[in-house]
């Protein structure tokens, strides 16, 4: 017969905090977050401090008075005579602007070059590899203010456009490109026009749903469909059918030559123009490289594996490679659209009237509240870059491989 006694459990003492490896990653941890915290309460009462010597205290009250200066490329309504804080807003909205079209822009230009960098053709590789390592090696404020340049300098000023012997627009005389900026044909909604346009976004949806059926189809039976054109119908004839069974409710305002500057239209600056396609082409150049790792990094086997089943290289490069290669491109190319946009900063150089100029600029410059105006700044470049990289993860997870 055997007795069994239970051993007294230890009791806790405070060394164990240290020497103990069940407490001692949460010590150290509570340790630094008490750190942390210290640290921004000295920082923030040292500044309160600094300000109250200088008679100043800590308000975003300024955001509510008049601005009292111009922005000369809008989005929304503002003049001089609204405050600060519409001023702030408008310069976001042009900030966001830019970087929408840039991304976009930036996307396109890297995928077409990183892929015609690895052509079997010599001569287009070769013009590629001199694109990709120009841009790549010189710093992007330089490329935008060259590209300004290039539109100040080579485009006619919009005097040229007057007169019969004058220049002519582009597209039936509609779009015209002058140094001062592009001038193109502005929507004008009549009544009416809600409806062509949930129609329209609702044609963009069946492309969407459209295009994942015709995938799971050819995934299931192997038969490809003419998806190009089904999509062109389906966006186009329920829209335009809709547009005229409606009265064409939305026209287009063109822009005409009046006095000194066209008037009418949707005008485009020149420093929105040099600003979007430096951005766009010098980031396109980092994507390029993304790409071309990518597609590198797919098993030639993958390759040779198409063509022996009879695909052409360009359904081989779309439905094989590529699939394979955005699990290695989609993790770089999100932080170009967060270089893109924190780059968007530097449009003050050619008097583009973005977040920095507006807030970070001359709002500050008037109010001398330079504290709260780089900490809204602040703010407003984290939720950006944030949110692109919420959606990009989101985006990247979908894309990995699925094992089975």
């Amino acid at each position: 017969m055997s007795v069994t006694t239970d051993q007294p459990s230890e009791s806790f003492r405070l060394s164990q905090l240290i020497y103990d490896t069940r407490y001692r990653s949460y010590t150290i941890q509570i340790f630094a977050m008490i750190v942390l915290m210290l640290s921004f309460a000295w920082l923030i009462d040292n500044a309160i401090q600094n300000l109250a010597r200088l008679g100043k205290d800590f308000s975003f009250a300024f955001l509510f008075d008049t601005a009292s200066y111009d922005i000369n490329q809008r989005l929304i309504d503002y003049d001089s005579t609204d405050t600060h804080g519409r001023a702030a807003l408008v310069g976001i909205l042009n900030t966001l602007l830019v970087a929408l079209l840039g991304c976009i822009t930036a996307t396109i230009i890297g995928v077409i070059a990183g892929v015609l960098r690895l052509s079997n053709n010599w001569l287009v590789a070769r013009l590629m590899s001199i694109y990709v390592e120009a841009f790549r090696n010189v710093p992007v404020l330089v490329w935008i203010l060259i590209v300004v340049a290039v539109i100040n300098e080579s485009l006619p000023a919009p005097n040229a456009f007057r007169g019969e012997d004058g220049l002519s627009g582009w597209l039936f005389g509609s779009v015209f490109l002058t140094n001062r900026g592009f001038y193109i044909p502005a929507p004008v909604f009549g009544a009416g026009s809600m409806i062509v346009v949930v129609v329209f976004f609702l044609s963009l949806a069946g492309i969407w749903f459209f295009g994942r059926w015709a995938r799971a189809r050819q995934a299931a039976t192997g038969q490809i469909l003419p998806t190009f054109r089904i999509k062109l119908a389906i966006f186009f004839l329920p829209s335009l059918l809709i547009f005229f069974i409606m009265g064409m409710p939305i026209q287009l305002e063109y822009p005409e030559l009046r006095g000194f500057n066209f008037q009418g239209g949707i005008f485009m600056r020149d420093s929105l123009i040099g600003l979007w396609l430096a951005l766009s082409i010098y980031t396109g150049a980092f994507i390029a490289e993304n790409v071309r790792a990518g597609i590198l990094s797919v098993s030639k086997g993958q390759t040779e594996a198409a063509f022996a089943l009879g695909l052409r290289p360009n359904r081989t490069m779309n439905l094989v490679i590529l699939p394979q290669a955005l699990r290695v491109i989609v993790p770089p190319l999100i932080s170009q659209y967060l270089n893109l946009t924190k780059n968007s900063s530097l449009a003050i150089a050619v008097g583009y009237m973005d977040a920095t100029g507006t807030l970070g600029g001359i709002t500050l410059n008037q109010t001398g509240r330079e504290m709260e105006t780089l900490m809204l700044l602040m703010l407003f470049y984290l939720v950006v870059s944030l949110g692109i990289s919420a959606v990009m993860n989101i985006y990247n997870e979908r894309m990995k491989l699925q094992e089975r």
